[in-house]
C-alpha cells in the first residue's frame, strides 16, 4: 500500500471512532445556544408553513365558492337558451323561469331594460331585453334579438384585521349573452 491510501485508511478509522463515540454517548454535546437556535430556526419555519396553509385553504374556499358561481350562471344561460323565443312587449321584456336547484348562499338574478339588477327572489324570472347589437343599446320593439344578463350573487369570508373578526363580503358573477329569434335569423 502507498503512503496515501494508509492515511486515507487512517482518516475513515478516526472518523468511524469520533461517529461511534458520538452514538455512544461519550461526545460533548450541543451547547444549550445551539438548542436555542435550532428551536428558533424550527418555530419560524413552522409559523411560515402553518401560515402558508392557512392561506392556500382560504384561496381554494374562495375559488370553489366563484366556480360554484360561474357554473350556475352557465347553467343558468343555457337553460335560457333552450327555451322557444318569447317576444317581448313594446317596452316591455322577456321573460324567462330560472333553474330550480340553486344551492343555499347564492341567489340568481339578471338586469332590466335600466340596467339595474333585478329579480333575486325565487319565482322571479329572468329578464331578456330586446337589443339592437348594432348600437348596443335596448330598444322600444324586440326584433328578434334579445340580450340576457345572468347575475349570481354569494358571498365569501373574509378576515378583516381592524375588527379581529371574519365579515361576509358579497361577490357577483356576471354573464352576459343574446337569444335570437330563429324565425327571424
Amino acid at each position: 500500500m502507498t503512503g496515501r491510501r494508509i492515511a486515507r485508511k487512517m482518516k475513515k478509522v478516526r472518523l468511524n471512532s469520533k461517529v461511534r463515540k458520538a452514538f455512544r454517548g461519550r461526545s460533548r454535546g450541543f451547547t444549550m445556544v445551539e438548542v436555542v437556535i435550532a428551536m428558533l430556526l424550527l418555530g419560524i419555519i413552522g409559523v411560515a408553513v402553518l401560515t402558508s396553509l392557512s392561506y392556500a385553504s382560504t384561496v381554494l374556499i374562495i375559488t370553489d365558492r366563484r366556480a360554484t358561481a360561474e357554473s350556475l350562471a352557465k347553467t343558468q344561460m343555457e337553460y335560457v337558451k333552450s327555451w322557444n323565443y318569447t317576444s317581448a312587449p313594446t317596452n316591455g321584456v322577456a321573460n324567462y323561469t330560472k333553474i330550480t336547484d340553486i344551492p343555499d348562499g347564492y341567489t340568481i338574478g339578471s338586469i332590466n331594460r335600466d340596467g339595474d339588477d333585478v329579480n333575486y327572489g325565487g319565482d322571479d324570472p329572468i329578464i331578456a331585453v330586446p337589443w339592437d347589437s348594432g348600437n348596443n343599446t335596448a330598444v322600444k320593439y324586440d326584433e328578434g334579438l334579445q340580450k340576457i344578463t345572468v347575475i349570481i350573487k354569494y358571498y365569501i369570508l373574509r378576515y378583516d384585521a381592524t375588527i379581529q373578526k371574519s365579515i361576509e363580503v358579497g361577490r357577483n358573477y356576471t354573464l352576459e349573452d343574446y337569444k335570437r329569434n330563429p324565425n327571424i335569423f
